[in-house]
């Protein structure tokens, strides 16, 4: 079957709507990374340990399985306009919280918790919003201009970020980004006002009835397993560039931001439908390979080079989430991509919390590479599994698959 023609993205900028939620999203991803930069910097000088570096910096993400335990029915269930805005005002004043003078480690770590409990119906909103702005035909186009968008912040938002931390501080830095998310806050409010997707409150039975019914289909656990844990794994390496070298984290960051936005770009709009699912377990496997070397130490360009080959491997996500979306219900599109985004998130903030303890007792270069080898043999084991239960798809997309799974 030849492949259907597909949205470009200019075609997106017409779609009304689309503007405001991309914009607010930008200014979400721009606040993100300068205060994760800043704040990572700001935790390992005052106290000079990777761990409480990279739970600093990933920590919020640990809270997200909270809130898709308890609170994810909401993201279906909730006006999106309201919402959206409510969360990046409330972000704006828990980082300026964090800008405070004087104020504990302990207390920065709490603040951040908090920062991730309420940030778990985020991705659930956004994600459903962008299914009923672009219907699901146009939804792997659409995610590939937001995760392009993501990558340029972050490229941006390093780059910009690292400079700003050494020549003012930290704290002026966590206040710019309480800026960017009231920004955030403004540009949702633009967006029309719609009815939630689902009728009826948001409970926490119907958030475990929901996720229940998310889990009980096996193709789409196998999808979901395949999002949150190669991907976490090797974010965990990514939260010991402060650590393994405190001058250069943002051009690290900034080459895997780079590398992300070549990814995304390729599968998103480069690669004709039929290829895509066949690249799936090969960019997880690229994904974490190049960390295998830093365990080397080898100079800044060579790292940074391996980084953003690495982070190609993040386009895998892409080629997921569409299996996903295909797997999904309508009705429950916003609760089924918001528990991803939750899963993915903890699993970041888990894999932080163990590469920062492995750093601790070894050190950041061999915690990477431990990471590295961890993603690759979570890999292997899911893809292996996933072929003998469904020898037709496995964790790739295909037609035979989806049948069966949409009828669980």
């Amino acid at each position: 079957m030849p492949d259907t023609p597909r949205r470009t993205y200019a075609d997106l900028f017409r779609t009304p709507e689309f503007s405001p939620l991309f914009l607010s999203s930008s200014a979400n991803i721009a606040a993100q990374t300068v205060s994760g930069l800043a704040l990572g910097t700001l935790v390992f000088r005052a106290t000079d340990s990777p761990l409480l570096s990279a739970v600093s910096m990933f920590g919020p993400a640990l809270a997200q399985v909270l809130g898709a335990t308890f609170f994810l029915s909401g993201a279906d269930r909730l006006p999106p306009r309201a919402t959206l805005a409510g969360l990046s005002l409330s972000f704006a004043a828990a980082t300026a919280a964090l800008a405070l003078p004087g104020l504990p480690v302990w207390g920065m770590l709490l603040i951040v918790l908090v920062e991730g409990l309420i940030a778990s119906l985020g991705g659930g909103v956004r994600w459903g919003l962008l299914t009923e702005i672009l219907a699901k035909d146009g939804y792997l186009t659409g995610r590939s201009l937001f995760n392009m968008m993501s990558g340029l912040m972050q490229i941006t938002g390093y780059a910009v970020g690292g400079v700003l931390v050494t020549l003012l501080s930290p704290r002026l830095c966590l206040l710019l980004a309480a800026a960017l998310y009231g920004t955030s806050a403004a540009l949702a409010l633009r967006l029309a006002r719609r009815p939630p997707r689902v009728s009826g409150r948001p409970s926490v039975t119907a958030t475990w009835r929901a996720n229940a019914l998310l889990w009980s289909a096996r193709p789409r656990r196998h999808v979901y397993l395949a999002l949150w844990i190669p991907n976490g794994l090797v974010v965990g390496c990514e939260s010991l560039f402060v650590s393994y070298d405190p001058r250069a984290a943002g051009t690290l960051f900034a080459c895997g931001a780079l590398g992300m936005l070549a990814g995304d770009v390729t599968i998103g709009r480069l690669l004709p439908a039929r290829l895509r699912p066949r690249l799936g377990i090969p960019l997880l496997a690229l994904l974490a390979a190049p960390y295998l070397v830093l365990f080397l130490r080898p100079p800044l360009p060579l790292a940074a080079v391996l980084i953003a080959l690495a982070s190609v491997g993040f386009g895998a996500s892409l080629v997921q989430q569409e299996r996903l979306v295909a797997l999904t219900p309508d009705e429950l599109s916003g609760h089924a991509l918001g528990l991803h985004s939750a899963g993915m998130l903890t699993m970041q903030g888990v894999a932080a919390v163990l590469a920062g303890t492995v750093a601790q007792f070894t050190s950041p270069a061999t915690a990477m590479s431990m990471m590295a080898l961890a993603s690759l043999a979570v890999t292997l084991t899911l893809t292996l599994a996933s072929r003998r239960d469904a020898p037709d798809g496995g964790l790739l997309p295909t037609r035979a698959a989806v049948p069966s799974a949409r009828s669980s």
